[in-house]
């Protein structure tokens, strides 16, 4: 099949914007709790009339400062409840969200406010606000710009979200109402950066109409999970990435509790008392549970317990797979009987690392391995991946509770279209894609072909339209012997190593295929404790023969997927860390590819030495 499609759900206005979703929340019930503070003393509620008292007092105080419609605003924070308040106020005020990691460099912020045109800039805390004042000062791109900087903390004189309300007292509410009205489902409503794996980040045109008609379709695509009752999920990852911000409206436009944590020490913490229904997850979280569930069975002598009732949720979820596909009778009466065991015995306590009340997890942002999809699977944490870029509003295609194929990443989201080009790129159509780059025309005549967005994704679709990535058209590596690899694969087989972290395989014009593996600190310290071996940092670790056996082995097991001649020959390990700070990594947490071939090409030059 070379183009699948799901028709549209649900239509908008033209005239609506996404800020008509909280109305209708607020007007339907405005007792219900939309979000969840987390305090000293727990999760509060808080209800929608509340929050859209707050979105509106904040609107007008923006207004009251000079906001016209269609003015950008930048956000720069870390996931929090206030990040959500500020970003419906600036629809609200008729303004435009221009999201900034809370992680980027100097440098990055002073582009992104010089290209979207920024004047207001919401900031977390002291430390982001003097981030900001420092880059206008020392900038020449900003040389002029006078910017408003409002801080979501309270300090002092500080201008912070309580001085903005109490500034906009005097602004009407019919004039709040033009502002908020005078946007329609085409005008745009945020500005997103790429996160940049190669060269400057482009600001994405995500309109009201990308992230409404997404939200209102999403719920009723996957109403299993959105339309039960007291549904509630905990967002964790940046609300500067469009996915968490895309899931966070579909959340409002289906009544969902939602909280927010920032803190990835107290995730495992804010999991259990929250006790989400569903929740957005991001493939290292799946490694990170498993490696400490493996860890913990190891400590507590019940290694091999673990190894069998791991191999038990596999072989399970594999036979229900085979089953949906039509290619198999689904699980065994033997392996039935072995799955109820151990669903008594240790597949709880894995649910419980969730929270314990979770019905599904929807991975996405970057490939889950087919092995932690279908283990989670089988021990009671079902894991539906899907598949979406910026430029898409995020999701694209997604698996759904009653139509599931673990390896791909499902089927077009309503109102969209998949197609696959001669040269196996996946290109979209439909009501998530982007209106084109910000002040980008020579990006924008690449990006679409027969008004389909090309997506530079490689991908194929079977019979039942589910779509599977098979690489980065960017990323294929070609031998000095003419042999194509696609090096995405190999790398998610070869992730699945407790040690791992990271694995990048290199072989563009060189004789064979190689690879580079760095270490997760975590989980080399959790592997010499099950081996019995003395702790160790990652630079001894690199020499250490015992650790090098076991990445073999791995790097073995990614081989079996691929030719002999697309097979890794070779690997070094590093002693450094792949991170967002390191420049290896984008906030998102996808791997840029070029920046590690770049900073480590001396241990690439020793592999073909």
């Amino acid at each position: 099949m070379r183009e699948a499609s799901t028709g549209l759900l649900v239509e908008l206005d033209p005239e609506s914007n996404v800020t008509d979703l909280l109305l209708e929340q607020a007007a339907k019930d405005p007792g219900h709790a939309l979000y969840a503070r987390k305090g000293p003393s727990g999760w509060t509620d808080v209800p929608a009339g509340q929050f859209l008292d707050q979105v509106r007092a904040l609107a007008k105080g923006l207004i009251a400062g000079g906001l016209a419609p269609g003015d950008t605003v930048a956000v720069m924070s870390a996931t929090r409840y206030e990040w959500t308040v500020v970003d419906f106020a600036i629809w609200f005020a008729g303004g435009v969200t221009v999201p900034v990691y809370e992680t980027s460099s100097a440098s990055q912020v002073e582009w992104i406010l010089h290209d979207s045109g920024a004047r207001h800039v919401f900031v977390e805390d002291r430390a982001k606000a003097a981030l900001v004042h420092g880059v206008v000062d020392a900038s020449a791109l900003l040389a002029g710009r006078v910017l408003g900087v409002v801080r979501m903390d309270y300090d002092g004189d500080a201008p912070n979200l309580a001085s903005l309300a109490a500034a906009g007292s005097g602004v009407s509410d019919a004039e709040l109402e033009r502002h908020r009205s005078m946007a329609g489902l085409d005008d745009v409503a945020s500005l997103v950066y790429t996160s940049g794996t190669t060269g400057r980040p482009k600001g994405c045109e995500i309109t009201h109409g990308n992230f409404a008609l997404v939200a209102k379709n999403i719920v009723l695509f996957l109403q299993e999970i959105l339309l039960q009752e007291h549904t509630r999920t905990l967002m964790f990852l940046p609300l500067a990435h469009v996915l968490a911000r895309a899931v966070q409206v579909v959340c409002l436009s289906a009544g969902t509790t939602l909280g927010h944590t920032s803190s990835a020490k107290e995730l495992l913490e804010d999991l259990g008392t929250f006790k989400p229904t569903f929740l957005l997850v991001v493939p290292r979280i799946f490694e990170k549970v498993y490696a400490g569930a493996a860890q913990k069975a190891a400590q507590a002598g019940k290694e091999r317990l673990f190894g069998a009732a791991a191999a038990v949720a596999v072989g399970y979820s594999q036979a229900l797979d085979a089953a949906a596909r039509g290619e198999g009778p689904g699980p065994g009466w033997g392996l039935r009987a072995r799955h109820r065991l151990f669903d008594r015995l240790l597949y709880p306590k894995l649910r419980q690392a969730f929270g314990g009340s979770l019905g599904y997890t929807v991975s996405g942002a970057s490939p889950l391995s087919a092995h932690d999809a279908h283990f989670f699977r089988g021990a009671g944490v079902p894991v539906l991946e899907g598949y979406g870029l910026t430029e898409t509003t995020a999701p694209c295609t997604a698996n759904i509770p009653s139509r599931t194929k673990v390896g791909t990443v499902g089927i077009p989201v309503p109102g969209t279209t998949i197609r696959i080009a001669d040269d196996g790129e996946i290109l979209v159509k439909g009501i998530g894609v982007f209106k084109g780059y910000h002040a980008n025309a020579a990006a924008n005549a690449e990006a679409f072909v027969d008004g389909f967005f090309r997506t530079g994704d490689l991908g194929s679709l079977d019979a039942d339209g589910f779509l599977t990535i098979t690489g980065r058209k960017k990323d294929l590596l070609v031998t000095a012997g003419g042999k194509n690899v696609a090096p995405g694969p190999l790398e998610e087989k070869i992730r699945e190593h407790q040690l791992v972290a990271q694995a990048v395989v290199v072989g563009d014009g060189r004789p064979f295929v190689s690879a580079l593996v760095n270490l997760d600190p975590e989980g080399l310290e959790n592997w010499c404790a099950a081996h019995r071996l003395p702790a160790m940092g990652p630079a001894e670790a690199a020499q250490d023969d015992r650790i090098r056996a076991a990445i073999q082995a791995s790097i073995d097991d990614a081989n079996t997927l691929v030719s002999k001649a697309e097979s890794i020959r070779s690997f070094v390990v590093l002693d450094a860390d792949f991170t967002v700070e390191s420049g290896h990594l984008t906030p998102s947490l996808k791997l840029k590819r070029a920046a590690v071939v770049r900073d480590f090409e001396a241990q690439i030059n020793r592999i073909y030495g």
